[in-house]
């Protein structure tokens, strides 16, 4: 089993910073693109940021240059730094991660329990 755990939601003031975190544990071999997601009520899921085993980032437009994603492979754990937060980043904030159980495994896609980020104006 895998399991993705994830922390450091809560309540902000826009402008306001919040870390979350995201460890990955159980039967985890391997470990390709990690990346946070988030859903606002009413709304689809959506992507923020994707980070790949070698660094490479991909954010949505709606986050550049506010949200930082880091991820360090030794701990299986991503990050996501959100700073100067609005209100519309109000969502449950969901982590990804996409790996292998074994080494002949295929990769398969496991979300996090997903964690509420609030952001009042």
């Amino acid at each position: 089993q895998v399991q993705l755990v994830e922390s450091g939601g809560g309540l902000v003031q826009a402008g306001g910073s919040l870390r979350l975190s995201c460890a990955a544990s159980g039967r985890v071999a391997t470990i390709n693109t990690m990346g946070w997601y988030r859903q606002a009520p009413g709304k689809q899921r959506e992507l923020c940021v994707t980070i790949t085993s070698g660094g490479t980032t991909n954010y949505a437009d709606s986050v550049k240059g506010r949200f930082t994603i880091s991820r360090d492979n030794a701990k299986n754990t991503v990050y996501l730094q959100m700073n100067s937060l609005k209100p519309e980043d109000t969502a449950v904030y969901y982590c990804n991660a996409e790996l292998r159980t074994s080494f002949i495994a295929r990769l398969s896609n496991y979300w996090g329990q997903g964690t509420q980020v609030t952001v009042s104006s």
